[in-house]
């Protein structure tokens, strides 16, 4: 659900056309891509074997590639949990109308003045997590001492990630924006003279990155769940469904929140849905090091968005 709330930000500001496209093309990189074909990559990477040998494997021998997966996980928690970090920092250091919790939002937005400071502290967070999980790894007889250096490679790579595609993102939504300043002024001015209106250009490239954005953003709330699903199955193909089937509701989700207009309505949901990615990533990165139980991941998401939506219902009880 924040994966949908946070999705359905996004996805508003993109016209019907890319909106048709993150249900259609977008589901099938979500369902092939991530569900499917990104677990037997990390297979591929982390045992060092051919591609076609990590697809035997997750076939003709689930327990050995369940455990492959499952060793695998420091350094997918690495990626997706400074990717999921970095949203949530850039969240709350921004200085929004809207305050859910004033007392928290007013100094972090004071804060957010500084320049780099989300990236600052998610580096010194990742630091922190792959020392621990270093003192840990020497404490018991060095077994995973070379994964600290992975555990430091995937995060700083999910920084990275998250840095270009958010940054090109951006970078193009203002250039819309600008376009689109210019478009409206042009309009006005042949409706003074008197001429046809030009058609409205550019919704391409702004519109590509955000989309690719979302991708990037789908894959990092789904590592936790292709990691978990091996709690329920190791049958490649079940959880392909499984999970295929989750990634077709959260968009659908997502969609009927831009179409009703939900965000507007409930202005605390995105808070709350930040709140939530912001947990999950902590969540993420602790499990690098100590097992969590999911009924704690669950609650906690459950807890925040259904706060952030009675705070809305609140709200607009009061304003009315």
């Amino acid at each position: 659900f924040d994966n949908a709330v946070v999705n359905a930000g996004i996805l508003k500001k993109m016209n019907a056309f890319w909106q048709k496209i993150f249900l259609t093309i977008g589901v099938l990189i979500a369902v092939f891509g991530m569900r499917l074909i990104f677990p037997v990559v990390i297979v591929a990477i982390s045992a060092k074997m051919g591609p076609i040998e990590a697809v035997d494997l997750a076939f003709n021998q689930p327990d050995r590639y369940q455990q492959l997966v499952t060793d695998a996980h420091p350094s997918i928690a690495s990626f997706g949990g400074m990717f999921l970090l970095m949203i949530f920092l850039d969240f709350i250091f921004e200085d929004r109308d809207i305050k859910w919790l004033g007392w928290l939002e007013r100094p972090l937005a004071k804060l957010g003045k500084v320049d780099m400071l989300s990236v600052c502290i998610a580096l010194i967070v990742l630091l922190v997590c792959a020392m621990t999980f270093a003192v840990h790894a020497h404490q018991h007889g060095g077994v995973h001492a070379d994964k600290q250096s992975t555990v430091l490679i995937s995060g700083v790579a999910g920084l990275i990630t998250y840095l270009v595609v958010g940054g090109l993102s951006s970078f193009f939504e203002n250039r819309l924006e600008e376009e689109e300043e210019r478009e409206h002024e042009a309009e006005e001015k042949a409706a003074r003279e008197g001429k046809p209106k030009s058609a409205v250009l550019l919704a391409g490239k702004a519109a590509f990155f955000m989309f690719l954005y979302l991708e990037v953003l789908d894959a990092s709330f789904s590592f936790d769940g292709v990691i978990g699903a091996f709690a329920i199955s190791n049958d490649i193909v079940i959880m392909a469904l499984g999970l295929g089937i989750g990634a077709m509701y959260v968009r659908s989700l997502t969609v009927y929140l831009v179409r009703q207009g939900t965000l507007d309505d409930y202005v605390y949901l995105e808070h709350g849905a930040h709140y939530a990615i912001g947990a999950l990533a902590v969540i993420l990165l602790v499990t690098i090091r100590y097992e969590i139980n999911e009924i704690i991941t669950g609650l906690i998401g459950v807890v925040l968005i259904a706060w952030s939506f009675f705070s809305s219902v609140r709200r607009n009880k009061r304003i009315a």
